[in-house]
C-alpha cells in the first residue's frame, strides 16, 4: 500500500509593500497552506493573492490563526481571556472564508500559529477557547496540532477531528517537544540532513532527539517552513527524496 504524507507551509504572511517567503515557489512543493489571517501577518491583498495561488495550484487551504500581534510577529506569547481569544479565532477563520470564497477556493482547517500554537499544545485554558472558537464557526474544521501533545486529545474530547503535525526543520526533544528557538541547534538547515529525518519520521515512526534518543512521533502532516533562508531548497529536496521512495504528497483532507 503506498504511503502518503500531507506537506504544509505557513504562506500569506507578507505585509504590503514588504515581502515574507515565496508563496507561488512553496506552493508548488506542499498539499496544503497555512494562510495567515491579517493578526500575525498578512494584508487583504496579499492572502488574496496567496489564496488564489493556492487555487491554481490545487493545495488544500488552512486558516492559521494567531494572537493579535503583527509587531511580534505572533511569536510573543499573550494572556488573553478565553472569551476574547475565541472571538479572535471566529474572527479570524471568517476573514479568511471571505476571501477564499472570493479567490474560488474554501477553508478547510485550523492551524494555530507561533506563541498561540506553542502555548494551546500545554495550556488547556487557551486550547479550549480556541476549540470553542473553531466550534462556533464550523465543527467540520480539523486542528492541526503538535504530534504527542494534550490539545490533540482535547479537541477530539470536544468533537473536533485533529491531526498531528511535525515539523521538517526542528530539532525534538527525547520527550517529543520542540527544542525552543532560544537555544542553539533548535532549527536544521541541511536540506539532505532534514530530508533524510522526515523519510525516517514516515518509515520509522520517530526521530532521533538532541538527547540522541529515539523519539517516536506520530505524524500525518509535515510543516516546511517557507519564510527561511534555504526555504524552497529544502522543500524540494523533502519532496524529492519522499517520492523517490515511493510516499506520495497529499493533503489531508480529500479536494471537493
Amino acid at each position: 500500500m503506498l504511503k502518503t504524507i500531507d506537506l504544509n507551509s505557513d504562506l500569506g504572511e507578507s505585509f504590503g509593500q514588504w515581502t515574507m517567503g515565496d508563496d507561488a515557489a512553496i506552493l508548488k512543493l506542499v498539499s496544503s497552506a497555512n494562510v495567515a489571517c491579517g493578526f500575525h501577518a498578512g494584508s487583504p491583498a496579499g492572502i488574496l493573492e496567496t489564496l488564489k495561488a493556492a487555487k491554481n495550484q490545487g493545495v488544500t487551504v488552512g486558516a492559521h490563526v494567531a494572537y493579535p500581534d503583527l509587531v511580534g510577529f505572533g511569536r510573543r506569547n499573550m494572556d488573553i481571556a478565553s472569551d476574547e481569544l475565541t472571538a479572535d479565532v471566529i474572527y479570524q477563520i471568517g476573514a479568511l472564508q471571505g476571501l477564499a470564497r472570493a479567490a474560488g477556493t474554501q477553508v478547510r482547517y485550523v492551524k494555530p500559529h507561533g506563541a498561540l500554537y506553542n502555548t494551546i499544545a500545554y495550556n488547556e485554558r487557551q486550547a479550549l477557547a480556541v476549540i470553542d472558537g473553531i466550534l462556533a464557526v464550523d465543527p467540520q474544521l480539523p486542528l492541526v496540532g503538535l504530534a504527542g501533545s494534550p490539545v490533540l486529545a482535547l479537541a477530539q474530547q470536544k468533537g473536533l477531528k485533529t491531526i498531528a503535525e511535525a515539523f521538517a526543520d526542528r530539532a525534538y526533544h527525547a520527550d517529543g517537544t520542540l527544542v525552543s528557538r532560544r537555544e542553539a541547534g533548535s532549527v536544521l538547515h541541511d536540506a539532505q540532513q532534514v530530508a533524510e529525518r522526515m523519510l525516517q519520521l514516515i518509515t520509522d515512526g520517530g526521530l532521533k532527539s538532541v538527547e540522541g534518543k529515539f523519539t517516536p512521533i506520530q505524524a500525518e502532516s509535515i510543516c516546511v517552513h517557507g519564510d527561511s533562508p534555504g526555504a524552497i531548497a529544502m522543500a524540494s529536496q523533502i519532496r524529492t527524496l519522499l517520492e523517490a521512495q515511493g510516499i506520495a504528497i497529499r493533503s489531508f483532507i480529500s479536494q471537493p
